[in-house]
């Protein structure tokens, strides 16, 4: 047993440091003083966000952008809650979804994109901010990259407890095993409140056909689709002014939906890599559980103990340590985020593979 705990660890320590070296290969894409030129449609699918949206326009009132060279599109997916727009300097347009799937969200921004006058859609949420050189930077990246589909940034908005502490731990992993994977050329994951691409490259890809059943993966499936027909026109926009921020959830339940709505999708994707990634901590974390479990009853010698956990939070920890410098990010109580990570992680992954999931006030299948 001890070799197989060992040999699933060894395995798991190349892959994280694979994209250890992925991340250290990426450059800064800093913007330029290149004459902005590129038109994008900012698509915002909602639900009861009253609260939320002001904020978000508000972030995007105060853009380094030319006001005719963007339009941002609100999408209403049945929200209960009334929201009226302010006088805004900038063309804005709120529309009604168009449900034909299972997905609310894929059918919101096929919506907005029928009604899109740009050449550019980016997609983000209405709990996000934005920061004033956001679409400069994507007009840079653009003009000087020969790309048609371009993942960026997402951060969290700092708060205090564990709660929140806890959530920033696991989503600088996340967003580090996203820019590891560009980094080394297996691009499989992004994040769809930073997400950006062509229109013409969207319809080229037949937009979300093909993964209309499952709720969630307006990002993933699109990119992982983009990566098999067109490996070289999608990128990752490392520069520090491109990054969105957006906010944790305030409850323990409403983070184990939140996660177990990302995980169910994982068994959806056509990414080699990121599909052995995703069953690699899985598998890691069940090790890690057992290791754990084994040496509190006095079944595993104290050494083993220490090494295979010691190995794993060293790997994690330089990963962790790397993304959040790029996002400017304090990390804290990551020791003890570090113990409940793989049983919860583990939960989350065999809940996904069975139980329904809370999103919008809704009850999803898998």
């Amino acid at each position: 047993m001890i070799v197989i705990l060992f040999t699933i660890l060894i395995i798991y320590v190349l892959f994280i440091s694979a994209l250890i070296f992925g991340f250290s290969k990426k450059t800064k894409n800093e913007a330029n003083a290149l004459k902005p030129k590129t038109t994008f449609s900012i698509v915002v699918p909602f639900r009861n966000e009253a609260e939320n949206l002001p904020k978000l326009l508000h972030s995007i009132s105060q853009l380094n952008y030319p006001r005719a060279l963007f339009e941002v599109i609100l999408v209403d997916d049945e929200s209960y809650e009334e929201f009226r727009i302010q006088n805004l300097e900038f063309r804005i347009q709120v529309i009604k979804n168009i449900r034909k799937s299972n997905s609310p969200k894929k059918d919101a921004i096929e919506t907005a994109i029928k009604v899109a006058e740009n050449d550019w859609i980016i997609t983000t949420d209405a709990d996000c901010l934005v920061q004033k050189n956001w679409l400069l930077s994507i007009d840079n990246y653009i003009q000087n990259a020969n790309v048609k589909m371009i993942a960026a940034g997402v951060t969290y908005l700092p708060k205090n407890g564990f709660l929140h502490a806890f959530q920033t731990v696991d989503f600088m992993s996340l967003q580090g095993a996203t820019v590891g994977s560009f980094g080394i050329g297996k691009p499989f994951m992004c994040n769809g409140a930073n997400f950006a691409y062509s229109k013409s490259f969207f319809q080229e890809l037949n937009g979300f056909n093909g993964n209309e059943n499952i709720a969630s993966g307006d990002d993933v499936f699109l990119l992982q689709k983009a990566v098999l027909k067109a490996p070289k026109s999608v990128g990752f926009l490392y520069d520090s002014k491109s990054i969105v921020a957006t906010q944790t959830v305030n409850t323990w339940k409403e983070l184990f939906m939140q996660r177990v709505r990302w995980a169910a999708k994982s068994t959806g994707y056509t990414s080699v890599f990121g599909k052995a990634l995703a069953l690699l901590v899985f598998a890691t974390n069940l090790c890690w559980i057992l290791v754990f479990t084994l040496w509190l009853i006095g079944k595993l010698d104290q050494n083993y103990f220490m090494l295979f956990i010691g190995s794993k939070f060293l790997i994690d920890l330089i990963l962790l340590q790397k993304t959040a410098h790029f996002f400017k990010t304090k990390l804290s109580w990551i020791l003890a985020s570090s113990f409940l990570y793989p049983i919860f992680s583990s939960s989350v992954a065999l809940y996904s593979l069975f139980g329904k999931y809370e999103w919008k006030d809704r009850t999803f299948n898998k």
